[in-house]
């Protein structure tokens, strides 16, 4: 799997995470499947059109106040790995996402979902949280992968080494005769 980048006020969702865990646990979040489809497809299409033209300033606008701590060249720093590699993350405008992590508002606020566009023969993975501002959510981090999407065969195990066979006990004086027993794991005629 290929890096994920992380872009985001980490300080600051840091710090409001911790003192919010300590209170409560998330709770679903009231958005609608179609507010779900057009937050995430958004924000992989302005990341998208930011990475192909070296250009972060829409994709920072975008963002809630937090986000745009984060200046267009320090976007451009944080994503330079995805821009080098041509990541493509135009198929978002038509595959659909699916999400591993439902929406949900954390403790601090903040709207929070993960998830992956299923296509061959890469697949992409998110993660994106989203802040209340003015009645909208904007964009407050974002988190890009990409994995393999085929079926893996499983590793097989090691091959356990074989365990030398028990020496049988010997009743043996020095210099006495002895008769060989059969083992139990042996056949007698």
């Amino acid at each position: 799997m290929k890096a994920k980048t992380w872009a985001a006020a980490v300080a600051a969702w840091a710090a409001m995470a911790s003192v919010a865990l300590a209170q409560e646990g998330p709770k679903p979040a009231q958005i609608d499947r179609n507010g779900v489809l057009i937050l995430i497809r958004e924000t992989m299409l302005a990341l998208d059109q930011a990475n192909k033209t070296g250009n972060y300033t829409v994709l920072r606008d975008l963002g809630s106040p937090a986000f745009q701590q984060n200046n267009a060249a320090r976007l451009g720093e944080i994503f330079a790995s995805e821009r080098r590699d041509n990541l493509d993350l135009s198929g978002v405008a038509v595959l659909e996402p699916q999400l591993s992590l439902l929406p949900q508002i954390e403790p601090n606020g903040l709207l929070h979902m993960t998830g992956f566009f299923p296509s061959a023969p890469e697949q992409i993975n998110f993660d994106v949280a989203y802040a209340p501002v003015n009645g909208q959510w904007r964009l407050f981090g974002i988190s890009v992968g990409l994995a393999h999407s085929g079926p893996a065969a499983p590793q097989a195990p090691p091959p356990a080494a074989a365990a030398p066979a028990p020496k049988p006990k010997s009743d043996k004086k020095p210099g006495a005769k002895t008769e060989r027993r059969p083992q139990p794991s042996e056949t007698q005629p």
